[in-house]
């Protein structure tokens, strides 16, 4: 059993900074890629960043050149530093991670979600 546990939401005013955690536990053979997405009520989840194992990295347009993610294997562990907030990145943020297992075969998993809020 594989489990996300993230961490770091919460409130903050318009240009300031949050740094959101996000670990998996339990039984782990390979990671390949981590992501944060986010959605808001009523609309569909949206990928924010991703980034592999071999570390390379994409992120949305909306959110290029004010956040950056970075991951810790040793950790098993994804960041994402949120600089620049604006009240548009209110929403609750999610941590996404594809693992594989011996076999080869690749699974994903989700966190709980992590709610953040930018006040103007």
């Amino acid at each position: 059993q594989v489990q996300l546990v993230e961490s770091g939401g919460g409130l903050v005013q318009a240009g300031g900074s949050l740094r959101l955690s996000c670990a998996a536990s339990g039984s782990i053979f390979r990671i390949n890629t981590m992501a944060w997405y986010r959605q808001a009520p009523g609309k569909q989840r949206e990928l924010v960043a991703i980034i592999t194992s071999g570390g390379t990295i994409k992120y949305a347009d909306s959110v290029k050149g004010r956040f950056t993610i970075s991951r810790d294997n040793a950790k098993n562990a994804v960041y994402l530093q949120m600089n620049s907030l604006e009240p548009e990145d209110t929403d609750v943020y999610y941590c996404n991670a594809h693992l594989q297992d011996r076999r080869g075969y690749e699974y994903a998993y989700w966190g709980q979600g992590t709610q953040v809020t930018v006040s103007s």
